[in-house]
């Protein structure tokens, strides 16, 4: 009993920052509308532009990282993948439709064979599903991004965005995943051990109701 509570414990404590997907979700869907709405004309500043979402992505993946009660490591190897394709995106010295549209559509292909990978081996959620379909409609669009016989401008955007904005639902559905966790890791924590989810970091008594600050 004393392993199950302590076992509770160590996964609350991963996952109690689950909010913290939220407002990058929610922030990640704010930026692919902002993308959509870029009048970019060349392939140099579209470049730019995946250069940019690539290390945002490489920084979200760290912080999942941080907070994941799980695959830490693959969350890790991921973000270095999109470190890498980052400085592609900046440093290639010939940017072409060619080029920018593979980058592109293998950032797509990874991050969805990701989600549906991790989808799949978290079926315990409510919400894994919703993973797994954001997951393969991303795979779709890297896809189409890989193969598309017309390239322009405002496709290369387009994907852009799109990859955006699937990055951000993505982590609203596992903000969600990571708070069903921490509940459930919370009941089988010991009542002084039970974090308070009103207060991030905070403890507290379920017999007394009183409230202790964060430990370490």
């Amino acid at each position: 009993m004393a392993m199950r509570s302590m076992a509770g414990r160590l996964v609350a404590e991963a996952t109690r920052y689950w909010w913290v997907m939220l407002i990058t979700g929610s922030a990640w869907i704010l930026l692919s509308l902002a993308i959509l709405q870029f009048n970019l004309t060349s392939v140099w500043s579209i470049a730019i532009l995946t250069g940019i979402v690539l290390f945002l992505a490489a920084g979200t993946e760290f912080a999942i990282a941080s907070i994941a009660p799980r695959l830490t490591w693959a969350h890790v190897l991921l973000g270095l993948a999109f470190i890498g394709g980052g400085v592609v995106a900046f440093a290639w010295p010939r940017e072409t439709f060619l080029v920018l549209a593979d980058l592109i559509g293998w950032y797509l292909l990874v991050l969805g064979a990701f989600e549906v990978g991790e989808s799949l081996a978290s079926r315990r959620g409510d919400l894994w599903w919703l993973r797994l379909v954001a997951g393969a409609a991303t795979i779709a669009i890297a896809f189409w991004a890989v193969h598309s016989l017309e390239r322009s401008v405002t496709l290369l955007i387009l994907w852009v965005g799109l990859g955006a904005l699937f990055r951000g639902l993505n982590e609203i559905f596992l903000a969600f995943e990571f708070r069903h966790v921490f509940d459930q890791a919370n009941a089988s924590a010991t009542p002084d051990q039970a974090y308070d989810i009103r207060t991030p970091g905070s403890t507290t008594s379920r017999r007394s109701g009183t409230r202790s600050e964060p430990v370490g």
